[in-house]
Parts: C-alpha cells; sequence; structure tokens
C-alpha cells in the first residue's frame, strides 16, 4: 500500500515525475532525492545543497539524534529548516510562522504539520507547504549561501521569521548563540555547537542573513525566555531570535551565508556567491551545476528504475562530504588546542586551488567513492588529498574522518593510504606534495601514528593495537582503552591490505626498501588463518584461538566478537590485495570459489535481512563496508560469469526507488552510493585500484551505452566509452568483449588504457560464456 502510495505521489511531483520519460540531457529529472528517506542520518537527505555545499538545506521533521534525524518521509511535521547536515556538524534553524510568537517554545511547540501532496524536491530546490502557518517554503543555495523564499497565504496575521539559532540539532546541544539587528533587513550572529564523542570540541558557525524586504520588528528569547522590549542583540544558552513583517506581507526572501572561520567570511560568501535577489535564477544555476557533474557518466538504455537509481547513487556520491573553507579559502583548523584560522594552498593567480573538506571515514572507500572518483571525478580525489595534507601539517597526524577541525579518529587503522594509493598512482596529485603525504602515511603505519587509535580513541593510544602487529604479525583481541571497535582481526586483516597499499606508493616513489618492508607486512593476514575452523579466527593476547568461535553470530549482533561491524564470513575474504594466495588458504581455487558462492547462496535466502543494526548475522553484507567487495571477487579467481551473476543480484536487490528502500543500510555519505553506480556501469577494482599499475575488472552493465567523460587536466583522452550488446537489462552474461577495437578476453584491463580514452564493447547472453575473462 505504502509502495502504491508512492508512485502515485511520485505522478503529482513536478521535480519527480516519471509518468513520461525524463529529458536525456537533463539528469536531476532522473534523480529521487526520497530514495530510503523512511530512515535517515543527519546527514543523508540533501535537497537545497550544491555538490559538496557548505549549505545543506533541507527540511527537518526530527532534530535530535546523529541517527534517525533530519528527514523522514514518514515524519508528519517540519520542526524548521537548518543549513548544515554533515558529518558531526549541524546549525542555523530558521521557520517561517505566524500569529503569536511561540520561538521561545522550542521546535516541538512551533512545529508545522505537512503533506507530500504538496511537496517538490530535487536536488538543488524543495518546496514543501507548513499547513498550520499556510506558508510555503522553498530552499535552494549556492554553495555557502542558503536562499528561502516564504509566501504568506494565510489570514491577515503577523508574519515572522524565527532564527532557532540555539536549537538541539543532531548531535549535541548548542552551546551558546547570538543574533544581532545590524538593519531593517540585515542581521548576523554564530552558534557554538557542542562536542560530542566523536567531534571532541566544540565548532562555531558564523553566519550573515539579509532579507528582501524590511522587518518591522525584532526580539528574541535567551535560556527559552523572552526578551521584553527591542533588544539589538540576543544571545546565551537556549537563545534565538524573531523577525516580523507586516500581517499583509505576501513573501519573504531570506539569503543566510555561512563561514566557520568568522562573520567577515561569512559576508564575503555572501557578497561573492549570491550579490542578486532572482531566486528562480539560483534554482536554475544549481539545476545547471548539478546536471554538469552528473553528466560526466552519460547512461543510454536500462529501464527508467535503473536510471533513476544509477543517478540517485551518483548524487549521493558528490553530496555527503562538505565543504568548510570560506571563498577565499580560509578555514578553521581544530587540531590544536585552539582554534586556529588557516588559509588553503592558492594558485599563481591567488584564488584557492582547492577548497578544504569536513568528511567521515574513508574506511570501505576503497571499494567506492576512491574508485568512481578516480574515474569521472579525479580532481576530487586531489581536492580531498590536500585536505588531508593540511591537517597533518597543522596536527601531525593524516586523518581518517575530520570533523570541524578536529581529528575524530573514526572507526580503524588508516583507510586514507588506499585513498592516496588510488590517487598517486594515477598521477592526481598537483593540490599535494608526495614527500610530505608519503611521510605522513609512513608514520600512521607504525607506533604513535593513527593506527594506533581505536575508533574515537581522543586521548590514548591503546586501542589501535600496533605494537603487536607490528611484534607479532597480529592485533590481539581484549586490547585496554575506551575506545571503539577494539577489534583485532578486523584491524589485522586491514593493516595488512594498507600495508599493501602503502608499498605501492613506496615502489611508485622509488623507495624500494620500504616497499620490501610493507610487501612483507601484507602477508599479515596469515597470521590469522586457522587451517582447524578454516576462517580467519581471532587471537587473544596469550596467542590462543579465540574460544567459542563461529563464522557468523547467531542472534542478530552488530559485531561479532573480533570484528568491526561484521564477523569471520565476511572479513575471511578481506585480503583484496592477494586473492589468489587467499585462495589456497581455502584449500584452492575450487574449494575457495565453491565457499564464496555457498555465503552468496546463504545470505540469497534473505538478502535484505542486513541492514545497520546486524551486520554479525549475514554471510554477506551490502548493507556496511566490509562486504561490498565480495561478489566482485570471483572475477580474481577464474569464474568471472560468477562475478556477474552475483553483482547483477546485489544490484537488483538495492535497486529500490522508493523511500522504503534502496540502501537498507547505512548510505555513509555517498559510499554506497558510489559502489551502486560503479555495479552499474559495470566498473569495478578489488584491490581498491591502489595498485602502482592501477586498473579495472568488468561486470556487466545495466546499460546499452556508459559514457564517462575525463578531465583533461588529468588524462590525455577525452571520454571512455563502454557499449554492450544483446539487451543487459535482461541478459547478464558476457559472451565477447573487444577493446579499442581488439578482441579482448581479459576481465582486466589497465588504467592507463582508461586515460587515454576509448571503446569497450561487450556482447551478452543468457547463459554464462566460461571461457571468457579467465586468461
Amino acid at each position: 500500500m505504502r509502495y502504491t502510495m508512492f508512485l502515485l505521489l511520485l505522478c503529482f511531483f513536478g521535480g519527480l515525475a516519471m509518468a513520461s520519460p525524463p529529458d536525456t540531457t537533463d539528469y536531476v529529472s532522473r534523480v529521487n532525492p526520497l530514495i530510503d528517506t523512511h530512515k535517515s542520518r543527519w546527514f543523508y537527505f540533501n535537497s537545497a545543497s550544491r555538490p559538496f555545499g557548505m549549505v545543506n538545506l533541507s527540511p527537518d521533521t526530527n532534530l535530535k539524534g546523529s541517527w534517525g534525524s533530519g528527514y523522514l518521509y514518514d515524519s508528519t511535521v517540519v520542526r524548521g529548516f537548518s543549513h548544515i547536515h554533515g558529518w558531526q556538524i549541524s546549525g542555523i534553524l530558521v521557520m517561517p510562522a505566524t500569529g503569536e510568537v511561540l520561538g521561545h517554545r522550542g521546535p516541538d511547540t512551533y512545529l508545522s504539520p505537512f503533506s507530500h501532496d504538496t511537496e517538490v524536491v530535487y536536488p538543488g530546490y524543495h518546496r514543501i507547504h507548513l499547513d498550520r502557518y499556510d506558508v510555503t517554503a522553498e530552499l535552494t543555495s549556492t554553495t555557502r549561501v542558503g536562499f528561502h523564499r516564504y509566501t504568506y497565504e494565510g489570514e491577515d496575521q503577523d508574519r515572522h521569521l524565527y532564527f532557532d539559532t540555539g536549537a538541539f540539532l543532531a548531535h549535541d546541544s548548542t552551546l551558546y548563540s547570538e543574533v544581532r539587528r545590524l538593519s531593517d533587513r540585515e542581521i548576523e550572529g554564530l552558534a557554538v555547537m557542542g562536542p560530542t564523542n566523536r567531534r571532541p570540541k566544540p565548532f562555531t558557525v558564523y553566519f550573515v542573513a539579509q532579507l528582501d524586504r524590511d522587518m518591522v520588528g525584532f526580539g528574541g528569547w535567551e535560556e527559552g525566555k523572552m526578551l521584553t522590549g527591542q533588544p539589538a542583540a540576543v544571545g546565551g544558552k537556549d537563545a534565538g531570535a524573531f523577525l516580523s513583517f507586516p500581517s499583509g506581507t505576501d513573501t519573504v526572501q531570506l539569503k543566510v551565508a555561512l563561514s566557520y572561520t568568522s562573520l567577515d567570511g561569512a559576508r564575503r560568501n555572501l557578497e561573492a556567491e549570491l550579490s542578486h535577489w532572482d531566486f528562480e535564477q539560483v534554482v536554475a544555476d544549481s539545476r545547471a551545476e548539478w546536471n554538469t557533474e552528473l553528466g560526466k557518466i552519460d547512461v543510454t538504455g536500462g529501464t527508467e528504475q535503473q536510471q533513476v537509481k544509477f543517478y540517485t547513487d551518483l548524487w549521493h556520491s558528490l553530496l555527503g562530504r562538505r565543504i568548510v573553507s570560506d571563498v577565499d579559502g580560509h578555514y578553521a583548523d581544530n587540531t590544536g588546542p585552539e582554534t586556529r584560522i588557516r588559509r588553503v594552498k592558492l594558485d599563481e593567480e591567488g584564488n584557492p586551488r582547492f577548497p578544504h573538506y569536513n568528511f567521515d571515514a574513508w574506511w570501505g572507500s576503497h571499494w567506492s567513492l576512491d574508485i568512481l572518483w578516480a574515474l569521472a571525478y579525479p580532481e576530487r580525489l586531489d581536492g580531498f588529498g590536500s585536505t588531508m595534507q593540511d591537517m597533518y601539517e597543522n596536527g601531525g597526524m593524516i586523518p581518517r574522518g575530520p570533523s570541524g577541525g578536529n581529528y575524530t579518529f573514526v572507526m580503524i587503522g588508516d583507510p586514507a593510504v588506499s585513498f592516496f594509493a588510488a590517487a598517486i598512482n594515477r598521477g592526481v596529485h598537483r593540490g599535494y606534495d608526495l614527500e610530505k603525504v608519503y611521510a605522513g602515511l609512513r608514520k600512521n603505519a607504525f607506533p604513535g601514528g593513527i593506527r594506533d587509535k581505536a575508533g574515537y580513541e581522543h586521548y590514548t593510544r591503546l586501542g589501535g593495537g600496533m605494537e603487536y602487529y607490528v611484534e607479532r604479525g597480529y592485533v590481539p583481541e581484549g586490547l585496554p582503552g575506551k575506545g571503539y571497535h577494539k577489534d583485532g582481526a578486523s584491524m589485522t586483516l586491514e593493516y595488512a591490505y594498507q600495508d599493501w597499499c602503502l608499498a605501492q606508493i613506496a615502489r611508485t616513489l622509488g623507495k624500494e626498501e620500504d616497499y620490501a618492508l610493507f610487501m612483507e607486512r601484507s602477508k599479515n593476514y596469515r597470521h590469522l588463518w586457522n587451517p582447524a575452523t578454516g576462517w580467519m579466527h581471532p587471537r587473544e593476547i596469550d596467542g590462543s584461538w579465540m574460544a567459542d568461535f563461529a563464522p557468523v553470530a547467531t542472534a542478530d549482533q552488530f559485531s561479532a566478537r573480533g570484528f568491526c561491524e561484521a564477523n569471520s564470513a565476511i572479513y575471511s575474504h578481506y585480503v583484496p590485495h592477494d586473492v589468489p594466495a587467499l585462495a589456497e588458504l581455502f584449500g584452492g581455487r575450487e574449494a575457495y570459489i565453491a565457499s564464496l558462492e555457498s555465503s552468496f547462496e546463504k545470505q540469497s535466502k534473505n538478502w535484505l535481512q542486513a541492514d545497520d543494526k546486524n551486520h554479525a548475522v549475514n554471510w554477506v553484507d551490502y548493507a556496511n563496508q566490509p562486504s561490498t567487495g565480495m561478489a566482485h571477487l570471483f572475477n580474481k579467481v577464474g569464474a568471472p560469469w560468477l562475478s556477474q551473476k552475483w553483482v547483477r543480484i546485489v544490484k537488483d536487490r538495492y535497486g529500490e526507488t522508493t523511500p522504503y528502500g534502496g540502501y537498507h543500510g547505512d548510505e555513509d555519505q555517498g559510499q554506497m552510493g558510489a559502489l551502486g553506480a560503479l555495479m552499474a556501469i559495470g566498473l569495478f577494482s578489488v584491490d581498491g585500484s591502489a595498485a602502482t599499475e592501477p586498473g579495472y575488472e568488468i561486470t556487466t552493465p545495466l546499460f546499452d551505452e556508459v559514457v564517462i567523460q575525463l578531465n583533461q587536466t588529468y588524462y590525455p583522452g577525452k571520454t571512455f566509452t563502454i557499449r554492450t550488446e544483446g539487451n543487459p537489462t535482461d541478459n547478464l552474461y558476457i559472451q565477447s568483449a573487444r577493446l579499442n577495437g581488439q578482441d579482448w578476453n581479459s576481465v582486466e584491463f589497465s588504467h592507463e588504457t582508461f586515460a587515454r580514452g576509448g571503446l569497450l564493447e561487450l556482447t551478452v547472453g543468457a547463459e554464462p560464456n566460461r571461457s571468457w575473462g579467465v586468461e
């Protein structure tokens, strides 16, 4: 019933309607932001946002919690429109209202019901009607400026805008906020976000807001109590302000510019990005920017649902991680005891080479963002690499996921090394210094580096186990400290892969001794292989095998002991850099294929059992990162038809386009979107495309044709095209291939070939061809 109702709503919405095929040049029309919004994380849903935008302006139905917050499809009320939906950052809630001022009583008092029947949402724009106030709210943005248009349609009542700057948003309470009236058309202020267990220090967002008409009243509240008279400013805990307009006012437009450095920074951002009041022009500009970015991968064919899911996946991959620097390149550094305002590197003309970014961990991105961005968006690899070098220079460590200029020590290990390997080994390094970055990555690979920090271990170095890893070749269970994810088996396996990635960079840079050292360490996964159980088996501090071992949990668990958000059945396949040798541990190629396929067959009885709460019970888990390379492993052991089969099955199971499915787990700042996009176009790399000579493995695309625009700042070619004959929508098995006019019987081809541009031609059929791709 819910699905049927949603399809009816799609036909009603102007922005989402799919009753007729979308314009083939308007990629935005193929994006459905409402996919899987029945549950959400604070940073998951975005509407009025540019690619990687500092501003992520959207309706908030639920305000409290990092999970289950932001916009949830089944919620029936809107509590406001906030500007920041980022990894551990939030801020500046605005709400239009009429009648009695209720802002001081909080969002739960002044909320308004709404209906999806009158809602329109697409990338860069959101329209929603607030039934309580009879106000239509429209939202759009530039990169650093939110643009609101409120149309007051109800009876003759006073009109207001609440700036609830002290509201609790997502992660923790706002410690302090200020709002100051500068004129009848301008206010400015700030909000100090409280620390969280992930982001350990407070973080300040500054704003400057302008109106297109005069306010006739300004007031506010502090500590939840209304102030009397007409104050020039309000400030304190649980503070906020209201702006009032005459009762006959029909429309109010509002611009809110943000900065994390200063009020002057916010004002400069406003002046640089939005000097006019043409709302429709900003909507059009945003749509054009999104079309440019999404159009870097053009697909033809497939079903309408497959196209919608593909472009929604691609949209997510360009959305979840945030720019946090001003238009002139200034950013807030919180790696030290006090906030320092710094500036990114400038080009010869004095402009920022790249922005500074805020992002969750790279954990798992070697099977998602690292590969997708390398294909179509190498400038993003370069820009994020620049941010990580800045943090190394500022704070002494390359991060695995910064927030608000803080080290968060999110997740485990040093996944930045696979990110850098994918970039450096493609020559994508205009934004950072190779020797400096290598020094930071090498530091992380020894005691005292970031690997020594367990999840969110801010003040000690107890949970990462690097001394054990260096001395014994594995990390045992039972490490001390208060850090999260002290899962020795997972850490061992991830460290071994990261050592291999570091070895690849070392060879590229001519550091042969380091190459030999880290290649030897990359074999440390063998220390966890237990022939008696036939699985990767955690070990205790005394060296013994962990008792009461099983490859999967028998009851719902988030993690099995020893494994980070997974279990042994999944992590036993986590040797992406050495799959043939792993197969030998399983008893040889045939035994490995049988074991791997058995895991897929067991999971296929209940695919969507895998969600973001019970990872440990699954044999295969495409709702979380550690498992997301498993379907492609058959390509590495001479059974590519099985990769073709299981990749397609996974795509089908995670291909929904309703608010009630599509990801079924944690779409972690674009990682699952990027994975879905890669599966849809039929390219992947099990080793994270991190090798000294990187390449890609082939599976069957969903589409008749895929055209990838190449960034000629980095690559010499113009386009790389994948053309598939034989109806790939229904026929998933590759029968033959040609690469640039030559017969091609390998499941792999090099990045060098890709970067020159060219044509990969595939012919598919209904039955497997067990002789293709096995050379």
